[in-house]
């Protein structure tokens, strides 16, 4: 059986889930989301991204049961028997008056869907992407970058003018002139030997991915720092990598058309890809047992 999804309490085929078109998800973007990878049925940090998108939830006010989420999730990528699979759980207020108010929203919208997901080939990450900076800033001021949030908008922008420039990413700038994360990635740069990602607060979501990389920085020796980035500094960089619970750790090797570094993938991502990579199985393996 594939192409299962939890809807409310119900698991029922994709084509025959339905949500209200007075829902504040739909309406008025107010909602929230986390997705990950399934390798072979199983995941990799799942209870990372359940207490990342309890946190959330409190903050918006959506009464979440993460212990009912966890099982959806689990049970949805039992039903649909993908070796690759792309999780997502979303999550919303619910219907609602057609004015907002959230205090009008008495059932929350829960819903988990897994599909196939195709990894990007190898060649790719032996050759690196290619980024623009785009000019649309992330404001630091708000809370809302810190949050998984449903509302899309600004990052779809960023992917479209990056395709238009005949580019695969667009990094972002904050209200400061500091670099604040990719489309959906955040963003980590090697500059003068040492390994740096925009801090909390710059206008980015701390990825679950972003934090295993620091963790494996310093396992590793290495000398890193979440700290501010001037956009000067992808000019001078060595190296620089996306990472993201999808694409895991990606190599940067052209931003605006130059070459970063080499212009191939360096060797401090090289050495925390295959950290990672460690990682994901002995964690899957003792998941397993």
């Amino acid at each position: 059986m594939s192409d299962m999804v939890y809807l409310n309490g119900s698991y029922l085929p994709l084509n025959e889930a339905k949500i209200s078109v007075m829902d504040y998800g739909f309406l008025f973007g107010y909602g929230l989301y986390e997705t990950t990878r399934v390798y072979h049925g199983g995941f990799f940090r799942l209870d990372s991204h359940l207490k990342r998108l309890e946190q959330s939830a409190q903050t918006l006010a959506i009464p979440v049961d993460v212990s009912q989420c966890k099982k959806a999730v689990l049970e949805t990528a039992r039903l649909n028997l993908f070796e690759n699979g792309r999780m997502r759980l979303t999550v919303s207020p619910g219907p609602g008056t057609a004015a907002p108010d959230t205090r009008s929203c008495h059932s929350p919208t829960v819903l988990v869907t897994v599909v196939e997901y195709r990894p990007f080939p190898t060649a790719l990450y032996q050759k690196g992407l290619s980024c623009i900076i785009f000019n649309l800033r992330r404001n630091s001021q708000s809370l809302l970058p810190g949050l998984k949030s449903s509302s899309f908008v600004e990052s779809m922008l960023a992917r479209q003018k990056a395709r238009e420039a005949g580019a695969d990413d667009a990094l972002m700038l904050n209200d400061r002139g500091l670099l604040a994360e990719a489309s959906s990635s955040n963003v980590f740069i090697v500059h003068r030997g040492v390994l740096k990602t925009p801090r909390t607060g710059s206008g980015l979501l701390p990825g679950i991915t972003r934090q295993i990389v620091l963790e494996l920085a310093g396992q590793l020796g290495m000398d890193y720092q979440e700290t501010d980035i001037l956009p000067s500094e992808l000019t001078t960089a060595s190296e620089i990598f996306l990472t993201n619970s999808l694409v895991e750790i990606l190599p940067v090797t052209r931003i605006e058309g130059r070459p970063v570094g080499s212009g191939q993938p360096g060797e401090i991502t090289l050495k925390l890809s295959s950290g990672y990579q460690n990682l994901l199985q002995e964690e899957l393996q003792q998941a397993e047992k």
